[in-house]
């Protein structure tokens, strides 16, 4: 039976004061379902990219088996599906039965294949990746965010399939999806890596009772140290009057013992500085707490809630035509205080319907009405942003107070010295928390939020979601994260052909 061992491996990059990885010890079963786990910038991606020898790192790695990674680069999309296969994987005509064996079970039919790759949907293009890491009996595979871009229906597939799988370690931010297929946690903290036994539900529950432990801990701590610097001060204060009575025996009428009251007031000194000295152990133990605590203050919503009207927007037999695309005929509304969902498969239109409302331009026919309660402050929150600059001039061209942007990231868990870094040059994950936090920030009375939760890690999401159901603010939502929308909306409007 084959096994991972990672032995004292460290890494870090070049930009970087402390280590990425620090003497890191694991050993993995070949048949583990593993699902990997961490904020964003924590490493998720660059320990594939150790296991796949692409970055140099300190230490041992020792495994037999052969690593596979999604999703792979594809040189050239304008070529036939066939080609970028056989690009990829190096399989000859005769041995095609394998993908299509591994394509069948993805529910993709086979005459896809002739077709040009750039033409197929992002979860055609997804599922020709998966198949493809598959082929390998002999393969271990590293699955990079497979559910980014796929609809309920894609995610639920892609689900099914590699439930039958065994054998792999896959980051996905969807809670729901990691239930479903994995086995095990790799949880990469703020200061160690650990693994657990379990699904995403397992792993929660254990972290939340550490969390619990380490916050009782602290409150213990507090009311210790508290009580020992009351005592420090006591015991100086009375060697510092010892000291001075000494020094009156010219001004007192009583004959005082200057030797006793000398080593008395010693002897008090003493106990004093070791109090103190114990009160700044217990301050350092303090300060040691709470290590791997990723959220210690909830998010806030700058959000402003209307009395009038009652209803922001209402829309009546709406639908978009352009050529040969419509949109579903659709109607809803979205009440105060309610969160309002757009449900439906990849390409239907939820963005398109998203934009209408917000009086973007589209090459779009509108038949049907829209309402929008007027003089209402909008947050908008893009499927995909094109950010740039650094957060701070970001910040102050949207009129929004920088501080307030920089505590919202804090409580993602955003790093400090990303603070000053241009947005064009971090992760995806990092640029989606500075649009988050940026939304998050404005002043608001609703919110249209178009696939918030792309490349956010699963801590982030359920930051989001507590959040919303605390504050429950106006929004109308799209997204594909069924945990997301079962928990916090009030309305969920289905769009089918």
């Amino acid at each position: 039976m084959g096994t991972i061992q990672i032995e004292n491996m460290s890494y870090k990059y070049d930009q970087m004061v402390d280590n990425l990885f620090d003497s890191l010890n694991l050993q993995i079963d070949e048949s583990w379902k593993l699902g990997l786990i961490g904020r964003n910038g924590r490493g998720k991606t660059t320990l594939m990219k150790i296991l796949l020898g692409q970055l140099p790192y300190q230490g041992k790695i020792v495994s037999n088996l052969n690593f596979y990674y999604y999703p792979q680069k594809v040189v050239n999309k304008n070529k036939s599906t066939t080609e970028v296969i056989k690009e990829l994987t190096d399989l000859e005509e005769y041995d095609f039965w394998k993908i299509e064996v591994e394509l069948e079970k993805l529910k993709v039919k086979n005459d896809i294949l002739s077709q040009t790759f750039s033409t197929l949907s992002p979860g055609e293009q997804t599922k020709i990746l998966l198949a493809i890491l598959f082929i390998d009996d002999y393969g271990f595979q590293l699955i990079d965010e497979p559910t980014n871009h796929l609809d309920i229906d894609g995610r639920q597939v892609v689900a099914d399939y590699l439930k039958s799988k065994q054998g792999f370690i896959v980051i996905s931010h969807d809670k729901t999806f990691l239930n479903e297929v994995i086995d095990h946690v790799i949880s990469i903290n703020r200061q160690n890596v650990d693994i657990y036994k379990g699904n995403f539900d397992v792993w929660e529950r254990e972290k939340n009772l550490q969390d619990q432990s380490q916050f009782d801990e602290k409150r213990q701590l507090k009311k210790d140290i508290s009580r020992l610097h009351e005592t420090a001060v006591k015991r100086e204060n009375w060697s510092n009057q010892s000291e001075k009575q000494k020094n009156k025996t010219g001004l007192q009428k009583v004959n005082l013992d200057k030797g006793f009251i000398t080593h008395k007031a010693a002897k008090m000194m003493k106990k004093a500085k070791t109090v103190s000295k114990r009160v700044d152990e217990e301050i350092e133990k303090k300060q040691s707490l709470l290590k791997n605590i990723e959220i210690e203050e909830p998010i806030q919503l700058n959000y402003h809630e209307l009395n009038h009207p009652k209803t922001l927007i209402k829309v009546d037999n709406l639908e978009l035509i352009h050529e040969d695309v419509r949109t579903p005929k659709t109607s809803f509304k979205v009440p105060v205080d309610q969160v309002v969902s757009l449900i439906g498969k990849n390409g239907i239109g939820k963005t398109t319907i998203f934009k209408q409302l917000l009086g973007i331009e589209q090459p779009f026919e509108q038949t049907g009405d829209i309402l929008i309660a007027k003089g209402i402050k909008i947050s908008y929150l893009a499927q995909e942003d094109q950010l740039v600059g650094n957060i701070r001039q970001l910040a102050q061209d949207k009129k929004i107070d920088p501080e307030m942007v920089f505590s919202n990231l804090r409580k993602l868990g955003f790093e400090r010295n990303l603070f000053e870094q241009n947005i064009e040059s971090m992760s995806q994950g990092q640029k989606r928390k500075v649009a988050l936090a940026i939304s998050l920030s404005q002043e608001a009375n609703l919110y249209f939020w178009d696939e918030p939760l792309n490349y956010l890690d699963v801590i982030t999401r359920q930051q989001i979601i507590e959040a919303i159901k605390k504050q429950h603010p106006t929004m109308l939502l799209i997204d594909h994260d069924k945990d997301l929308i079962d928990e916090i909306s009030d309305q969920k409007i289905i769009l089918e052909n």
